[in-house]
C-alpha cells in the first residue's frame, strides 16, 4: 500500500488534475473528480473532447494544466496512461496517482527513473479519500 507520506504529498499540491475525467457520472474518472470536489480539493479535469465537467473548465492534455498543478490522478487506460506520464514529466509535475486499472509496467518504471511520488499500487482516492455517492 502507499505510505501515507506519499499521500500527503501528493494532496499538498495547490491544484490536482484529474487526467481521465468524464461527465458520465457512473465512471471512475467522474467519481475521482467528485471525490476531490467533496473533499475541498481545487482539481482541474482533463479529456480531449470536452470543454466543462462538474461545472469545472476541462483542458484537453496534460501538456495545457496551470503550472500550479504539481500532482494528477490518472484514470485512462494503460496504454494512454504511458503517454500522460512522458507529458507529466515534461511538465514538471511531481506527484502521479494511478487509480486501479490505469497502471501499466512501463508508466510505472517510468516514474520511477524520473524520481516522481508514484502511487500505482492499487490504491484508491476514493478509499483513501472517503467518496460518497450522492
Amino acid at each position: 500500500m502507499a505510505s501515507k507520506e506519499q499521500i500527503n504529498t501528493f494532496l499538498t499540491s495547490p491544484l490536482i488534475g484529474v487526467v481521465g475525467a468524464s461527465n458520465n457520472r457512473d465512471k471512475f474518472g467522474n467519481k475521482v473528480l467528485r471525490c476531490y470536489l467533496e473533499n475541498n480539493y481545487q482539481v482541474v479535469p482533463v479529456h480531449p473532447a470536452q470543454t466543462e465537467i462538474e461545472g469545472l473548465a476541462c483542458v484537453a492534455s496534460v501538456v495545457e494544466l496551470p503550472d500550479e498543478v504539481k500532482s494528477i490522478s490518472v484514470i485512462t487506460p494503460p496504454q494512454i496512461t504511458e503517454k500522460v506520464v512522458q507529458l507529466a514529466a515534461e511538465k514538471g509535475i511531481k506527484n502521479i496517482w494511478m487509480q486501479p486499472g490505469a497502471q501499466s509496467n512501463v508508466a510505472i518504471s517510468f516514474c520511477e527513473e524520473k524520481g516522481i511520488n508514484l502511487i500505482a499500487d492499487g490504491t484508491c482516492v476514493l478509499v483513501e479519500l472517503g467518496f460518497s455517492e450522492h
